[in-house]
């Protein structure tokens, strides 16, 4: 703990609010509430904790906070201000998933769409369904059953769909506004639940047309019931009252929680959520923010109930979400409830034995490898590499490797530009010039280590760099491959040494798949820019084709295998002449 926590811990206040945990630069990792501020962070600074926590706390080398007039109002803020930092050892609902809605269209003539988005277009809305498939079946259903258009604008005669029996054609045919009405009414009840009203009258009307002898349209009716009981009948009831409703139950053990959620739809159980994530603070106050998040960043419309267990504090719950909060104590509601929980246990028991290795192969062997440098733990690795053939279209390439683990988001390639012929030195340098000066401008975060994919030359010509241009000091090691290729030998200190590191330790695997992802993504860039230029370069000298027409050929035919397949047809058809297009194909041919 240093001195500036040592003082500011004197100064907390006993009222509620919201706490901010800082790194060494200045990045927040995490964020809090506390009915008590005094106490709940002095609490992180004193006693024992768990590996999780401790990992925490080893990072944290300032704090703020907010203080706030009441619990509610330090839980609202704290998701706040979650959505605003995205700390790293925060709650993360990282699906971020939106569910789909079958939607009936208010258009004169109506049709059936799945969609995510929600717009006040007078269209009815059902759903939202968390299972995709579910909402796809059903829509395929009602397309069976019901008639309506399939096509975005109407053409100007009968498609497939009307041969089918699945559309009325009002691009071609009159369709009388009563028509609509029965039908979309119909939907409307089938979608509201109602589907078995639907499916007896036509039981009734198959019925009437056998007894007419009207065996064709009697077998449509059959097939269509045979389709409800196939998609809508499969699924267990589970309430009697077809109301909407989502059921939480949560696990917690070892500092991890586990949350089950499920969806009651109409009366039917038909999907589950679930989300397993470390905790910092009692579970009780876990799930409210849990709860916070959940409805906000999966963008999950609130269903008329939300069911409960008996920890969950069902005050500060209903304030949060503003809808109907149960405690069910008895009965089916008590019963979906235990299942969730029930499911939260297992899910979390079956996790740890994952989770343990998986700490192994990332977090424990960056912390391992952050001990054999002397260095604080390298959370965030840098990894850079330059690829080549005899100089031409040199490139070079970063991958970023978070607690252990790739983050392919942050990825950067890189277009040599002002080193000719093959200087590896030279590029590296470029490079890292370039990619620590943009940081520095753009206050992006700083690595805890750069590892350079090459021997003392390519590591002496960036620490020049970061030193002596850039006035930065990140520690720096070089990875050096054998004459298979394979990484060998980390170098690290000034001046280089070589790092004694076990063959069989995590830390040397984690720097093995570093170095190979990183030689992967520069090989890939190289072959991707090489391509291109061969290809454009074989254009060069044919008259009518310019930098335009050239990319234009690229994106069309993407090689020169398919471009030498082409006919002077298919070149005509997307805009080169046929005389330009001769030329080419001779050229190609020779």
């Amino acid at each position: 703990m240093n001195e500036i926590i040592k003082q500011k811990l004197t100064l907390l206040p006993d009222q509620p609010g919201c706490y901010l945990m800082k790194d060494r630069q200045g990045t927040i990792i995490y964020v809090g509430k506390a009915k008590i501020l005094k106490n709940r962070v002095r609490s992180y600074f004193t006693g024992s904790h768990d590996g999780k926590t401790l990992r925490l706390v080893n990072e944290i080398e300032d704090f703020e906070y907010i203080v706030t007039s009441s619990n509610i109002e330090a839980l609202l803020l704290e998701l706040n201000l979650i959505k605003k930092y995205d700390p790293k050892y925060n709650v993360m609902l990282k699906d971020d998933k939106t569910y789909p809605f079958i939607k009936l269209t208010a258009e004169k003539h109506p049709k059936l769409i799945i969609t995510r988005k929600v717009k006040k277009d007078k269209g009815k809305y059902f759903g939202p369904y968390p299972n995709v498939m579910a909402a796809n079946e059903t829509k395929k259903l009602l397309d069976r059953i019901y008639p309506l258009r399939k096509c975005s604008t109407l053409p100007d005669r009968v498609c497939l769909y009307y041969h089918l029996g699945q559309c009325l054609a009002p691009c071609v045919f009159e369709v009388q506004e009563e028509t609509y009405k029965q039908m979309t009414d119909e939907i409307t009840r089938f979608l509201n639940g109602g589907y078995k009203e639907i499916k007896k009258e036509l039981t009734e009307k198959m019925s009437a047309a056998a007894e007419e002898l009207e065996f064709e349209r009697a077998k449509e009716y059959r097939d269509k019931i045979v389709h409800i009981e196939t998609i809508m009948e499969k699924q267990k009831i589970t309430m009697t009252d077809f109301t909407d409703r989502d059921v939480f139950g949560y696990s917690f053990d070892k500092g991890w929680m586990c949350v089950q959620v499920f969806f009651v739809r109409q009366g039917k159980l038909i999907e589950r959520d679930v989300s397993m994530f470390p905790i910092y603070n009692e579970p009780e106050e876990e799930i409210l923010t849990f709860l916070g998040q959940f409805y906000d960043k999966t963008n999950h419309f609130k269903p008329k109930e939300i069911l409960i267990q008996d920890e969950t504090d069902l005050s500060l719950a209903e304030q949060l979400l503003q809808v109907k909060v149960l405690k069910p104590q008895r009965g089916q509601k008590k019963d979906l409830v235990k299942m969730a929980v029930n499911n939260a246990k297992i899910a979390l028991n079956e996790k740890f034995s994952l989770i343990e290795k998986d700490e192994v192969r990332t977090i424990k062997a960056v912390e391992n490898l952050g001990e054999l440098l002397g260095i604080y733990t390298p959370h965030r690795i840098e990894a850079f590499d330059n690829s080549n053939i005899q100089g031409t279209d040199p490139v070079s390439a970063m991958v970023v490797f978070i607690d252990g683990k790739a983050n392919k988001r942050e990825y950067r390639k890189y277009k040599i530009k002002s080193v000719r012929g093959p200087d590896d030195y030279e590029s590296m340098r470029e490079v890292t010039r370039r990619r620590y000066s943009r940081a520095l401008k753009d206050e992006l975060p700083l690595p805890d280590l750069i590892v350079i994919d090459g021997g003392k030359g390519h590591v002496e010509a960036v620490r020049d760099v970061l030193e002596n241009e850039l006035g930065l000091d990140i520690p720096l090691a070089g990875l050096v491959k054998d004459d298979k290729h394979r990484t060998s030998q980390l170098l690290y200190g000034n001046p280089l040494e070589i790092v004694p590191l076990a063959r069989n330790s995590q830390e040397f695997y984690l720097l093995q798949r570093i170095q190979d992802e990183v030689h992967r993504f520069a090989i890939t860039f190289h072959r991707q820019i090489r391509g291109k230029t061969a290809f454009q370069s074989l254009l060069d000298d044919i008259p009518g084709i310019g930098e335009k027409r050239k990319k234009q050929l690229l994106k069309e035919f993407g090689s020169v295998k398919k471009m030498k397949e082409a006919t002077v047809e298919e070149f005509k058809a997307i805009g080169i002449p046929a005389n330009v297009a001769e030329e080419l194909l001779k050229k190609l041919q020779t």
